[in-house]
């Protein structure tokens, strides 16, 4: 993509519109992929794309294309919709200073396809020499990317960024019996060494090998940080949406600066991490980014929003626009973060009399998510029994609320890991989670 194309694109635009907003983003990324422990492919992907907004006649207008050969019909596009659109009741902002973000080593653009190519080896080996009858799926990725916006009132910014990811999937037949695992890393830098990562699906493994059965009934949960990622985080990413809250659609809508969770429970979003995967100078409409507290001691602190959401909300931009795909700016979280508690892992186990571990769970989006709602089929979990990991449970589903299990936690723990770049967690110890199991 030309550097003075979208310069060029927002002078045509204001020939047709009162203001324009002109961002680009292009990405280049390579995987090296395993499935059932050999090597599949080995994949290179580009990708460039442009997207333009206008104001005319009051209304906004969207388009956007996957390179730019023909801007007359981008432009034309953008009128088009503008007929239909949202009336514009935001400005574009002018920008200003930005905080120093990391997000781009030039050491993951420079990393070898050939040592890629390495790390996959090295970790479906270590995990099948634990287990040989293993089918092991891994995925070494790296790129980069780089954004730049440009608008009427005189806004300019742009950033590079760059990923490494190293994921891995596992699943053991055993006649009727499946046991999935898994788990995977994300960062800005480049990764070095499978040896966490190894361990803790071996981890999984160990706890897995012996099995054990639950009754139906409400029992504490200890949902690790994968766990709390599959079955709390959409809810809670909802709660705190911008455009739920003016459309009254959450809960928390008119309970801002109200005590809704467990006094110790702190929740805040941040792209500012160095080299967080969800991290930016500035989102994706040019606003700054920046620490925002959405839980302090408890309480309802702030909401996510983009300009359109701000402004009718009656308040700023919080810097969470974020563009998904080819639709226009929404809010949307960087990376939340939960704040530690006090209480090991060890001793929330030690504390259950009888209780699960959730660590992962599918179907958890299909309940009623506005509410607060989750529930889904336990993909991987184990039952307490007498303070003692005793056996990984099959056939269990589980069902809750985020503001009746977050309302009085049993314990925050103080070992938080990232969960697919997105969300820092540590565990949650949660007092009453129903629990549903077959008939035997």
């Amino acid at each position: 993509m030309r550097s003075d194309l979208p310069q060029e694109i927002l002078h045509r635009a204001l020939k047709v519109a009162e203001q324009s907003e002109v961002f680009s983003i292009s990405s280049r990324g390579t995987s090296v992929i395993f499935e059932a422990n050999e090597l599949k492919q080995i994949e290179t992907k580009e990708s460039s794309s442009i997207a333009l907004r206008i104001f005319k006649d009051g209304r906004v207008g969207f388009a956007t294309a996957s390179g730019v050969d023909d801007i007359e019909t981008l432009l034309d596009m953008a009128v088009e919709t503008s007929q239909f659109g949202n009336p514009a009741k935001f400005q574009f902002s002018p920008f200003g200073a930005y905080p120093q973000v990391s997000t781009f080593d030039s050491d993951v653009e420079e990393t070898p396809m050939e040592q890629m190519l390495e790390t996959g080896k090295e970790l479906v080996a270590k995990v099948t020499s634990h287990t040989p009858d293993i089918s092991c799926d891994v995925e070494v990725a790296r790129g980069t990317s780089s954004m730049r916006i440009v608008n009427s009132q005189g806004g300019e910014a742009g950033y590079d960024k760059s990923f490494f990811t190293l994921s891995m999937e596992g699943i053991v037949v055993e006649d009727t019996d499946m046991l999935f695992v898994g788990d995977s890393e994300s960062s800005c830098r480049l990764l070095s060494g499978i040896g966490d990562l190894a361990d803790r699906v071996i981890r999984q493994l160990e706890m897995a090998e012996r099995k054990a059965v639950v009754s139906t009934k409400l029992l504490p949960v200890i949902f690790t940080p994968h766990g709390v990622a599959s079955c709390l985080l959409t809810p809670i990413a909802l709660a705190f949406n911008g455009k739920t809250i003016i459309e009254g659609a959450s809960k928390l809508s008119d309970r801002l600066g109200e005590q809704v969770f467990d006094r110790r429970l702190s929740l805040w979003d941040d792209a500012t991490i160095a080299y967080g995967v969800g991290s930016y100078p500035c989102d994706d409409e040019g606003t700054p980014s920046h620490r925002l507290p959405l839980i302090a001691g408890g309480k309802v602190s702030n909401f996510l929003y983009d300009l359109q959401t701000a402004v009718l909300g009656g308040t700023r931009s919080t810097g969470n626009g974020r563009r998904m795909g080819n639709s226009p700016p929404r809010p949307a979280i960087s990376s939340l973060i939960i704040g530690v508690g006090e209480l090991s892992f060890t001793d929330m186990v030690k504390d259950v009399k009888e209780g699960l571990i959730v660590e992962q769970l599918i179907g958890a989006d299909q309940g009623n998510l506005l509410a607060g709602d989750f529930g889904g089929n336990v993909l991987l979990g184990y039952k307490v029994e007498n303070g003692e990991i005793v056996g990984r449970v099959k056939d269990v589903m589980i069902s809750g609320n985020i503001y009746e299990v977050l309302r009085e936690l049993l314990g925050i723990g103080r070992e938080p890991r990232w969960v697919e770049g997105i969300l820092q967690t540590p565990p949650l110890y949660c007092p009453r989670v129903s629990v549903a199991t077959k008939d035997r």
